[in-house]
């Protein structure tokens, strides 16, 4: 069995370091092979502008936050995926971060921004990738990626076992949708969501928390609430996002008929 789990927090804008003690102390006696934290864990999510974005990022390559990350999962002996501020020469990401205890092993840099963050991140350059890490073939996502259900038919395409989702969920049916999403392609999927209200001199946005992990098939295994931190670490058979039947005779990477799906691939406007 494989031991999969997130931990839900509220992280303090700007206060770095206050939200990586956060991090570390909730996670000291862990016990797992794969944990998923929220998105821009560490930074908050609200930013006033550009400037305010670069003066927090960081540079995954030489990160303090990305070091200390490294350590911890050498102490315990897990994997982290954590939504993370990232800084690339002159440009910046809303990013998720694999990180282990060797140290950076993969990094994904989100594709669909939402809201004011087309304001302030350049739009991600990174293909859609899985790793392999304990035996476990790890996609990663990031919050908005899920009204796209191209972005989790894609990373399970690629042989994804557990779809990891550092979320700042705003909208009131993204978890639903996302054990949907595990319906459709048989995998497991850790949303990572963060809670409470970020007030910042520019307005303010609440979030709604209720992390989950779910279950092909779209069992929910745990849902956390909506206000409070929560550590959630389960047993799952890792087998079961590798059997792709729907039914007896069917199968849902077998039966497709890409031929039939060109239009998706091809650039849309809406009718008036």
């Amino acid at each position: 069995m494989t031991r999969i789990g997130f931990f839900q927090f509220c992280p303090e804008f700007g206060e770095i370091a206050r939200n990586l003690s956060a991090v570390i102390q909730a996670l000291q006696q862990a016990d797992a092979d794969l944990i998923v934290l929220p998105e821009l864990a560490f930074t908050g999510y609200y930013f006033r502008d550009r400037s305010e974005l670069e003066h927090l990022a960081q540079d995954p390559q030489d990160s303090s936050i990305v070091d200390s990350l490294a350590s911890l999962c050498r102490e315990r002996g897990f994997y982290l995926v954590t939504g993370f501020a990232e800084k690339h020469l002159d440009r910046c990401f809303n990013s998720a971060l694999l990180v282990g205890p060797e140290g950076l092993v993969g990094t994904y840099r989100k594709i669909h921004l939402f809201g004011t963050e087309q304001d302030c991140f350049d739009k991600g350059d990174t293909p859609l990738h899985v790793s392999e890490v304990r035996g476990i073939r790890v996609g990663m996502m990031v919050c908005f990626d899920w009204i796209f259900p191209e972005v989790t038919r894609t990373l399970m395409l690629k042989g994804a076992d557990v779809i990891c989702h550092p979320a700042n969920l705003v909208l009131t049916y993204c978890q639903q949708a996302m054990a949907v999403r595990c319906i459709e392609n048989l995998v497991f999927a850790i949303t990572a969501n963060r809670y409470g209200t970020e007030r910042r001199p520019h307005g303010e946005i609440t979030f709604t928390g209720q992390s989950q992990i779910v279950a092909p098939k779209g069992k929910v295994l745990h849902r956390s609430v909506p206000d409070r931190d929560d550590l959630h670490i389960v047993s799952v058979d890792i087998a079961l996002a590798r059997d792709k039947r729907i039914a007896m005779q069917n199968n849902i990477v077998d039966n497709r008929r890409p031929e039939f799906y060109q239009s998706l691939c091809e650039p849309h406007r809406q009718p008036r």
